[in-house]
C-alpha cells in the first residue's frame, strides 16, 4: 500500500520495455517525469524557481558597443543611376513660315476679289457671294476672314494704303507724287462711289485722329518727308479722292505738291 500523496507505479508494457532515465538507477522516463512535474508544482508554491533567473543587466541586453553591430552589418550596394537622356524637341509638323504665304495670299485674293465687286456694283449692292465669287472661293472660306460686308470693306482700305505706300517707297520722290495721284484718281472702287455713293464714300473717307495720323506717318516714311510735308501730301491726295479732276490737272497739281515739299 502507497503512502499518502506518492503515485502508484505505473504498470509496464507486457511486450515493450520501459525506457529508463541514465544516471537515476533504473527510473524510467514517465517516473522521471512525473517527479519533476511534482517537484515544480511544489517549488511554485513556495516561491522559488527550479532554473536560474536571467540576471537583470546581463551583457546581452546592453547596446552594443561603439562601432560594433549584433548582426554584420549590410554592405551598401552601388547603383548605377543613368543620366538623364537629352530631350530633343519635336519638329512640329506645321511649319509656320510656310504657313503664313497661303494665309496671306488668300487674304490678298479675297481683298482683290472685293474691290472688283464693290467696283462693279458698288458697296452697298454688293453681297459676301459676288465678293467670293470674284474672289474664286467658296462663301464659306470668305467668311472665316471676314464676319461682314463692312470688315471687307475697311479692311480694303488699309489694304490699298498699305499698297500705295508700298509703291511709293520704291520711287524717287518726283516720281512717287504723280504716280500716287493716279492711283487715287483712276481707283477704279473711289470712281464708282463717287458716282453712284457719295455719302458711302464720304463716311469711308471719315478717319479719327489716330487712324489719320498713321496714314500720315506711314505716308511719310514710305515718301521719306517730315511730318508737316507728309500732312501736305495727305490732305491733297484726299481731295482727289472726292474730286479727283482730269489727267493733265492731277500731273499739274502733283508738280506744284512736290516743289513745295522739295523747295
Amino acid at each position: 500500500m502507497s503512502s499518502p500523496g506518492s503515485r502508484p507505479p505505473l504498470p509496464q508494457h507486457p511486450s515493450l520495455p520501459v525506457p529508463t532515465v541514465p544516471g537515476r538507477g533504473g527510473v524510467t522516463v514517465l517516473e522521471a517525469d512525473a517527479a519533476e512535474s511534482a517537484a515544480a508544482e511544489a517549488a511554485a508554491a513556495g516561491g522559488q524557481h527550479l532554473t536560474t533567473p536571467v540576471p537583470v543587466g546581463a551583457a546581452f541586453l546592453q547596446p552594443p558597443a561603439p562601432g560594433h553591430h549584433l548582426t554584420a552589418p549590410v554592405p551598401s550596394l552601388a547603383v548605377a543611376v543613368p543620366a538623364p537622356r537629352p530631350t530633343t524637341p519635336r519638329p512640329d509638323a506645321r511649319r509656320p513660315g510656310r504657313a503664313a504665304v497661303p494665309m496671306s495670299r488668300t487674304r490678298r485674293g479675297l481683298l482683290t476679289g472685293a474691290r472688283a465687286a464693290f467696283a462693279e456694283r458698288g458697296v452697298r449692292k454688293t453681297t459676301m457671294q459676288h465678293v467670293a465669287a470674284a474672289a474664286g472661293v467658296a462663301k464659306a472660306t470668305l467668311y472665316n476672314h471676314f464676319r461682314t460686308k463692312d470688315d471687307v470693306a475697311h479692311a480694303l482700305i488699309a489694304f490699298e494704303l498699305d499698297r500705295l505706300a508700298a509703291l511709293a517707297a520704291e520711287l524717287p520722290l518726283t516720281v512717287a507724287v504723280p504716280a500716287l495721284a493716279e492711283e487715287v484718281g483712276g481707283h477704279p472702287v473711289l470712281r464708282r462711289l463717287a458716282e453712284t455713293e457719295p455719302e458711302t464714300l464720304v463716311q469711308m473717307m471719315a478717319l479719327d485722329a489716330d487712324r489719320w495720323g498713321d496714314v500720315v506717318v506711314t505716308l511719310g516714311s514710305a515718301l521719306r518727308i517730315s511730318r508737316p510735308e507728309a500732312e501736305l501730301v495727305c490732305r491733297w491726295l484726299l481731295g482727289l479722292v472726292l474730286q479727283p479732276g482730269t489727267v493733265q490737272e492731277r500731273a499739274a497739281q502733283a508738280a506744284v505738291v512736290t516743289g513745295q515739299v522739295v523747295g
